[in-house]
């Protein structure tokens, strides 16, 4: 692991000018993002915390300061590279999950993979490794509206993790879902995340989905106002949870795709 692997914020700032309406919604952030880590960013409504992750990601430019992801300024990139970028080198989950209904699940979470180019025969076998190893075997070609909420949320991680990304994004994942299969949904995103090697940024309202991450920071007013290390820990009253992959038989608190051996609180991250 070294520096140039990092995903590097400094002296962000973002200004939304509409008419004689100036807001400020980064004020000055810095932050450093290391391979394997998981962050969390919290904060109250219009704290920043959305902006932040948008403009981390390459979505939008900031007014001044710099994202540098392994080593490239964003800022120095055209939109078709920063575009790219996107596509290959990031996965993204958001709250809606952002599925186009017309498409079977494969070709749903296949999609980065086929518009960066890559063959639909590979972009395809992908996907499907990443929905039978979320839970999802015998589903790929259901459409969205045949998917309950949570296997949609599934789809949207295989589609985030098939690019084999080094940085994913996740915007509110858990806010469309009842607590449970959120519970669900952050042990399988956290757990895949560490096994690939990627960082994970969670923006979230709620302190019990932090808890999973190793890394919180909370937004007030576009600047981080304080930040915390932990041990990721799931809330208590999940860790006997059953992931239901509406595949067969559930699997009392493990992810489909994970090793016997494996312990959420048992993972550094």
């Amino acid at each position: 692991m070294t520096g140039s692997d990092s995903l590097e914020a400094r002296g962000l700032t973002k200004t939304y000018d509409t008419g004689t309406v100036h807001t400020r919604a980064l004020a000055g952030v810095d932050l450093t993002l290391s391979r394997g880590e998981s962050l969390a960013v919290m904060g109250p409504s219009g704290s920043g915390k959305t902006t932040l992750l948008h403009v981390l990601a390459g979505i939008l430019a900031p007014t001044s300061g710099e994202v540098r992801w392994r080593g490239r300024d964003l800022s120095g990139l055209s939109e078709r590279e920063r575009t790219r970028l996107r596509r290959s080198e990031f996965g993204f989950v958001f709250q809606s999950g952002q599925l186009l209904p017309e498409l079977p699940a494969d070709e749903n979470a296949a999609l980065p993979l086929l518009l960066a180019g890559t063959s639909r025969a590979e972009a395809t076998a992908r996907a499907r490794e990443w929905l039978g190893r979320l839970g999802l075997s015998g589903m790929e070609s259901r459409r969205p509206g045949e998917l309950s909420g949570g296997q949609a949320q599934r789809v949207a991680i295989a589609r985030a993790l098939a690019s084999d990304p080094g940085v994913i994004f996740a915007d509110e994942p858990t806010g469309a879902l009842d607590r449970q299969t959120g519970w669900d949904m952050m042990r399988l995103l956290t757990a895949a995340a560490s096994e690939q090697g990627a960082a994970l940024v969670v923006v979230t309202h709620d302190a019990e989905v932090a808890r999973w991450c190793s890394r919180t920071v909370h937004m007030r007013d576009g600047v981080i106002a304080r930040e915390a290390r932990q041990m990721p820990s799931p809330p208590p009253t999940a860790l006997g949870s059953t992931v239901s992959t509406g595949a067969g038989p559930a699997t009392p608190g493990r992810a489909p795709f994970l090793p016997p051996a494996y312990d959420p609180m048992a993972v550094s991250r």
